[in-house]
């Protein structure tokens, strides 16, 4: 009884080792060696060497100065190995691994390597397919195999970076253009507020209506709300603002080149501006005044037009009745002039000439300025009645 059991505890221990050396066997796993050589046989050192599985890269190293290495603790199945060298070219593989192996020597070509084909030869080697238990396969040579991210990968990384840019760029433009917004506001206050509200103390405020009734008006300015009494107001200008256009210079001459002296304003001539004679007697002159407000509004081609009427409250004939607009283009105190004449009565003189700008005494005739969309900016005009007087 003492012997069996004794047999019973040695077969028990004999057991333990075994499977404790088998463990041990089996992590160690299995090794893969060979040589690098060049397509004359020499040994090749300091060659890249690359081992993927599946498409993952398993192990990187270089070969010795005699054109060896060796892979350890490998797992059995299928591996691509790789071998490149700057000068001397690459090479590639398809190896099976059921146990240690070594493939010989691998020799690198400097020519563009073809897919490598399963049961194939490595050069100096033993032949594959005559090995037992070799298992063929055919690995791809796609970037996804080599261990480098696919191209749908990339290009969906290339279209998120697009897309951030993309947002980050229209994110700038408008904060510039809100800038640009405010230092204009800052500079003309006309670009908001084209209001121009006109006293009659003399002073003049530019903002917006929010409310008006028959006694008040609430303006917004610059400085805040006002509230502006309806009997102090002479009349409202709405102030039409353009940008204005750069003049174009080529860019070969840009650095020589300095723009024309700008012509001086013809400043408006009045041939009826010795008015001796009309103030001597208003039975025996005439006398044209403005017939209410200027009014002034905007086509679709963005031409501003000015239009009211003139009556001759004297005693005389008034002939080419007319009116001189003198616009203020900056604060600079820059002019221009423009003239529009009065549409009347027919009336033929002496020397045959026919005009349609006479107005008898008592009569009415409207006038209509364009001011062209190219005439530039303003921010606000004046304007003289002018007439001649003929027997």
């Amino acid at each position: 009884m003492t012997l069996l059991k004794s047999l019973q505890k040695r077969f028990i221990l004999a057991t333990a080792v075994f499977m404790l050396l088998g463990t041990f066997v089996l992590a160690k796993g299995v090794t893969l060696s060979g040589r690098i050589v060049d397509s004359d046989g020499k040994k090749v050192k300091k060659a890249m060497l690359t081992l993927l599985s599946g498409g993952e890269v398993v192990k990187e190293d270089k070969t010795g100065g005699n054109g060896k290495f060796k892979f350890k603790k490998l797992e059995e199945g299928d591996y691509v190995l790789q071998a490149s060298h700057d000068e001397l070219g690459s090479a590639e593989t398809i190896i099976t691994l059921t146990e240690k192996k070594d493939i010989g020597d691998l020799a690198l070509s400097t020519e563009k390597a073809s897919a490598p084909v399963a049961g194939a030869t490595p050069a100096g080697g033993t032949d594959a397919a005559k090995q037992p238990g070799r298992v063929s396969v055919t690995v791809p040579q796609t970037m996804e195999a080599m261990g480098s991210p696919s191209k749908d990968f990339i290009l969906n990384e290339l279209n998120f970076e697009i897309k951030k840019l993309s947002a980050e760029f229209k994110h700038l433009t408008q904060e510039l253009d809100d800038l640009k917004a405010l230092s204009k506001m800052w500079v003309n206050p006309l670009t908001i507020y084209s209001k121009e509200i006109i006293l009659k103390n003399g002073s003049t405020v530019f903002g917006k209506i929010i409310y008006q009734d028959d006694k008040s008006l609430k303006v917004e300015t610059l400085v805040g709300y006002l509230i502006i009494d309806r009997a102090q107001v002479v009349r409202i200008v709405d102030n039409v603002i353009t940008e204005d256009t750069q003049e174009y210079v080529p860019e070969q001459i840009r650095e020589s080149y300095t723009p024309p002296p700008m012509p001086k304003l013809a400043q408006p001539k009045y041939t009826s501006s010795n008015n001796s004679a009309r103030n001597a007697s208003a039975k025996f002159s005439a006398n044209c005044v403005l017939v209410g407000n200027i009014s002034e509004k905007k086509d679709g081609q963005g031409n501003i037009i000015f239009d009211g009427e003139i009556k001759n409250i004297g005693g005389r004939r008034a002939d080419f009745v007319k009116v001189d607009f003198v616009f203020r283009k900056n604060w600079s105190g820059e002019t221009k002039t423009l003239t529009t004449f009065v549409k009347g009565s027919y009336n033929t003189f002496d020397t045959g000439i026919v005009s349609d700008a006479s107005m008898l005494p008592g009569a009415i005739g409207k006038f209509d300025l364009y001011v062209p969309q190219d005439f530039g900016t303003f921010i606000g005009y004046s304007y003289v009645i002018d007439w001649e007087e003929y027997q």
